[in-house]
């Protein structure tokens, strides 16, 4: 996302100022929520169902302000936001829907298994990885799975978790993306 925005301010400033919006509302959301999840096993409402309407304002606002500027640009930021088919956002909406419904199957295989407030935040999540590119979708599940599977080994190796310990996956969902978004270069 860093490389992302130092090609959208060269060639797309409009699109810089929402993409660096919508960056800054995920840190704030991420921060919230991570701390509300460890203390309480939950991630209400009032903070992820507000934050598809930002999420998605912000995100397709850039990538149709990049389609409607038009001209070349650098190769990256010229297809920000160009999704499935060629159609502008459609990867945003899209990547919200896929990782809702992996994360909706998930829970339905096994209830015990996964709050639906993970599923929930899953689609905020899906809309800004899939904003990147569908690489940064899957890289950022994995990271999830990974972090939240080495913090629950760790746990088990000092002795403070069992097996059928309840852990918050919340924020491991969020570093995954955060990490993705950080880590992988732009698509």
């Amino acid at each position: 996302m860093i490389q992302r925005l130092g090609e959208l301010w060269a060639a797309h400033p409009v699109a810089f100022w929402l993409v660096l919006a919508a960056c800054a509302y995920f840190a704030l959301m991420a921060a919230r929520l991570t701390v509300i999840d460890v203390r309480h096993h939950l991630l209400p409402n009032r903070i992820v169902f507000p934050s598809y309407a930002v999420a998605g304002a912000l995100l397709l606002g850039a990538a149709v302000s990049v389609v409607v500027a038009g001209g070349p640009g650098p190769a990256a930021a010229s297809d920000v936001g160009a999704g499935l088919f060629g159609v502008p956002g459609l990867r945003i909406l899209a990547g919200g829907a896929v990782l809702w419904l992996f994360y909706f199957f998930l829970r339905a295989a096994y209830p015990p298994g996964m709050g639906f407030g993970d599923v929930k935040l899953a689609g905020v999540l899906g809309m800004y990885l899939g904003f990147l590119g569908w690489p940064h979708v899957f890289a950022g599940t994995f990271a999830a799975f990974l972090f939240g599977g080495l913090w629950s080994l760790a746990l088990l190796a000092v002795r403070r978790g069992t097996l059928k310990s309840s852990i918050p996956f919340g924020p491991f969902m969020l570093a995954g993306a955060a990490a993705a978004m950080i880590l992988l270069p732009g698509s």
